[in-house]
């Protein structure tokens, strides 16, 4: 069979507007579920109702699939139809400072509970100086201080009297006391004391030794009294504090009767309050270290670390940046006399402590690349707690103390958003990732053209104009759109799932239906659209151009040559991919069968380029060396290529020159040629075809459509042509021509003219008769040559 010559409706699949049923978007009804992903929101939806750990769930898809949006659609209406987690603070620990507690509270108690805490330290700071300034605590401390001093003055005054009655008086000194002889009711002094006679000497000596010794263990005896002293004192500052304080902590336990765990915090409150009585009173009274020793009033204050007051249902968070600290919590310090200093109020919540109990969506790419991000998370999933620790702590890289907040139980989805390439790099690198994360939500590139999804368009159009606040969209601005959505699938039966694009060409259009002072986007606003997007995309293409055009690129399209053919790439920078002409050579020579690609040997030819030379080799040597071997060597190359090559696309017009280059007959130049080709010699399906015929078709318009030109491609890419209006014109008027191919004996036929193979018993000259008699030829030269050799 011949090449087939495709007509101008094939290369196209149009879209009827009639097809939708508004006349324009401001009438219609938006989307009610996901945009074509039902296997991706049946995952979600089994993920979340799986009560079983692991269960979480990676979203794999290619950006600008609506991924975002599903996930955030699909999370947002179950979590309000759930359970309202609890509120979670930290609470100072009077029994461990440095391990502050945990607590979880009913959501909207927390937040009440702080601002009990922060009235109770304000009426706690009235209460006891109120107690300690009352009149009667006054009395009383100073009845117990008078008591003592009376008891001191008393036991000396006792002590006075008993000298006195033995000559002896109890002196008190600037040193300190002293007893001294004494005459009538003075005491003596050294001289009138030398003059006493002797044994009046020794009796006065004598007692004031006694009454020394008494006097030592009186002194002995006061240090007991004044701890006694304050004792009382502080028992009296005890009873006090308890007064005043007392019924401030009653009538909290009574608020909070329903929660044991607060009941439990607020007595330890009430004992540390008791034991602190004197610090409280000393603060009081100006004198003691309260504020500036580090006894302060904020350990009785309560931290919230996550408040679900006013809030309905399971919470849903994003966290965009989930660096370790971002996701697992901090403690924060603050400078304080010059060093840093730390309590429980300055723990700080991560995402994980405010997404549980609910639903936590990450980017995958972005805690991959955190440091000690993804193992963090891991490690909070697999304990089912969060544990917060600073990273120099997790390692061991300091030696400071810090605290170490009690760990938080942990009940939570986890649902990871990344490409495919990231899920299975996971899947095969990380022996915990298939246990974390045992669901995938695997979101369509593309979707069947049915009338079902054409009408779903139509439905995302709506919603898309109504999200972004657009003109209304005309049913044939909607089919334009489901026209370049199949150009975008590269697909007659296919339309592309993604949602981004969508959304911005509408954007664009309505940009350009409001320059035009149109009400509603028609479809002259896309295709306008779509052309200032290609205009703005287009300098690398158009510098291409220009250098085939000037000929610093050779690339013929007209006439004939042998060993050469026009081959066609494919340059992707980013969103607008085109292609280009390049020119493949081929010589042939004799040697021992060998085809050397010189982009291979090189090192500019990837290896599924080279895997399409080796089997375009073995090819040959199945047609033409079932009974010799091959006797010639051979060398295919990319003329004027500077970069990497990479692919199969041209192993079919590489085939075609090499036969020619060995049959020695030219080949068209104004035709150009794409496929890849299996060991049969069968053409198989490419990718970017519709950019590789535009982009021969550009060169040769620019240089004039002469009737002949065209392009070659496979059978297997029929289905996937969908070209752009001045090409489909072209072919209408025969300007240009689209051939497909089956076998490289249809190509090799197009491309010389010649039949590929003999037909009958009368011998007509075909190209595999004119290769084989070239191989014969090459291999009695050999021989020949052998021999010669030989006999030399």
């Amino acid at each position: 069979m011949p090449a087939r010559l495709l007509k101008a409706t094939s290369l196209f699949a149009s879209c009827d507007p009639l097809i939708f049923p508004f006349e324009t978007t401001a009438t219609a009804t938006g989307l009610s579920d996901s945009f074509g992903q039902s296997r991706a929101h049946e995952a979600l939806a089994f993920a979340m109702s799986m009560d079983r750990s692991g269960y979480n769930v990676y979203v794999l898809g290619d950006p600008g699939t609506g991924r975002h949006t599903v996930v955030r659609h699909t999370l947002e209406s179950r979590a309000r139809a759930e359970a309202t987690p609890p509120d979670l603070v930290y609470l100072h620990s009077f029994t461990d400072p440095e391990r502050p507690r945990s607590l979880s509270l009913p959501a909207g108690r927390g937040l009440a509970f702080r601002q009990t805490m922060q009235k109770f330290v304000q009426d706690l700071a009235t209460a006891t100086l109120a107690a300690f300034e009352s009149e009667e605590f006054r009395s009383r401390i100073e009845s117990l201080q008078s008591e003592f001093k009376g008891r001191e003055d008393g036991a000396l005054t006792e002590l006075g009297k008993a000298a006195v009655s033995e000559g002896v008086v109890l002196m008190r000194t600037p040193q300190g006391f002293v007893f001294a002889p004494l005459r009538g009711e003075e005491a003596l002094d050294a001289d009138e004391f030398a003059k006493l006679p002797e044994e009046e000497r020794e009796r006065l000596g004598h007692s004031m030794q006694k009454f020394g010794q008494e006097l030592e263990k009186l002194l002995h005896q006061f240090p007991r009294w004044r701890k006694e002293l304050q004792e009382k004192i502080r028992q009296a500052s005890r009873e006090a504090i308890t007064l005043a304080v007392g019924h401030l902590i009653e009538d909290l336990k009574a608020e909070y009767q329903d929660l044991p765990e607060i009941g439990a915090f607020l007595d330890e409150v009430m004992q540390d309050v008791i034991d602190l009585s004197e610090a409280l009173r000393d603060r009081d009274s100006g004198q003691g270290p309260f504020q500036g020793g580090g006894l302060t009033l904020e350990r009785y204050q309560v931290n919230l670390l996550v408040s679900h007051a006013g809030k309905q249902g399971a919470p849903v968070v994003y966290e965009d940046n989930p660096s370790y600290q971002n996701l697992i919590g901090r403690v924060d310090t603050m400078a304080q006399f010059g060093m840093q200093m730390t309590n429980f109020t300055l723990i700080r919540a991560g995402s994980l402590h405010r997404a549980n109990g609910g639903y936590l969506v990450l980017d995958a790419h972005k805690i991959l690349s955190a440091p000690f991000a993804w193992e963090g998370l891991k490690r909070a999933l697999k304990s089912a707690q969060i544990q917060i620790e600073s990273t120099t702590q997790l390692y061991g890289l300091s030696g400071s103390v810090s605290l170490e907040p009690q760990p938080v139980p942990l009940q939570i989805k986890v649902i990871l958003i990344g490409d495919r390439q990231i899920y299975y790099l996971l899947r095969n690198l990380d022996p915990e990732f298939a246990d974390l994360f045992k669901v995938e939500a695997d979101f369509e590139d593309q979707l069947e053209k049915s009338d079902q999804n054409i009408r779903l368009y139509g439905e995302l159009i709506t919603t898309l104009v109504s999200t972004h606040s657009l003109l209304p969209v005309h049913r044939r601005a909607a089919a334009r759109i489901v026209e370049e959505s199949g150009r975008r699938a590269a697909d007659q039966s296919r339309l592309s799932a993604g949602t981004r694009w969508i959304a911005d060409l509408l954007c664009e259009s309505d940009h350009h239906a409001r320059q035009e002072k149109r009400s509603v986007v028609d479809a002259v606003d896309i295709d306008a659209a779509l052309l200032m997007r290609a205009r703005r995309a287009d300098r690398l293409k158009l510098r291409i151009h220009e250098a085939i055009l000037r000929e610093s690129l050779l690339i013929e399209t007209s006439g004939s040559v042998v060993g050469q053919i026009n081959g066609l790439a494919v340059v992707d920078p980013g969103e607008s991919a085109f292609a280009y002409p390049v020119r493949i050579t081929a010589t042939v020579r004799m040697g021992d069968g060998h085809v050397v690609d010189i982009e291979r040997e090189t090192e500019m030819g990837g290896p599924i380029h080279s895997k399409g030379v080796l089997i375009l080799t073995a090819y040959l040597a199945n047609e033409f060396a079932q009974e010799a071997p091959l006797c010639l060597s051979a060398s295919l190359v990319f003329e004027q290529s500077y970069g990497a090559v990479e692919g199969d696309s041209a192993s079919l017009a590489e085939l075609c020159v090499l036969l020619s280059a060995i049959a020695r007959v030219p080949l068209r130049q104004d035709l150009a040629l794409t496929g890849s080709v299996n060991q049969r010699g069968q053409a198989q399906a490419i990718g970017g075809v519709n950019e590789k015929i535009e982009g021969f078709y550009d060169i040769c318009k620019k240089r004039t459509l002469n009737g002949t030109q065209g392009v070659i491609i496979p059978a297997a890419n029929e289905k996937h042509l969908m070209l752009r209006p001045s090409v489909r014109e072209s072919v209408e008027k025969g300007e240009f021509h689209i051939y497909s191919v089956e076998h490289v004996d249809q190509a090799i036929e197009l491309l010389t003219g010649l039949p590929a193979r003999g037909s009958g018993s009368e011998w007509t000259e075909n190209i595999r008769s004119l290769t084989a008699s070239r191989l014969d030829n090459y291999s009695r030269l050999r021989q020949a040559y052998a021999n010669a050799k030989s006999s030399s």
